[in-house]
């Protein structure tokens, strides 16, 4: 039951990990690179993500310093 639970939390957290990438003002090739990348990395990528790389990403992406 807790495996589920944690399981359903992962889920939901990268499901909305991927909304915020792809609501950001970049091109879709480099969108859905960044997308792969945090799904194929599971919590590692879900981590790095929330704890490092939310405000990097548009500059990261190519797009300066705008926010989304």
């Amino acid at each position: 039951m807790v495996g589920f639970v944690i399981w359903i939390v992962g889920l939901v957290l990268t499901i909305r990990a991927a909304l915020e990438i792809w609501r950001i003002h970049a091109p879709a090739e480099r969108k859905l690179i960044a997308i792969v990348l945090v799904l194929l990395t599971s919590w590692v990528g879900l981590l790095f993500y929330y704890f490092y790389g939310k405000p990097r990403m548009p500059q990261w992406l190519g797009v300066g310093f705008e926010r989304y």
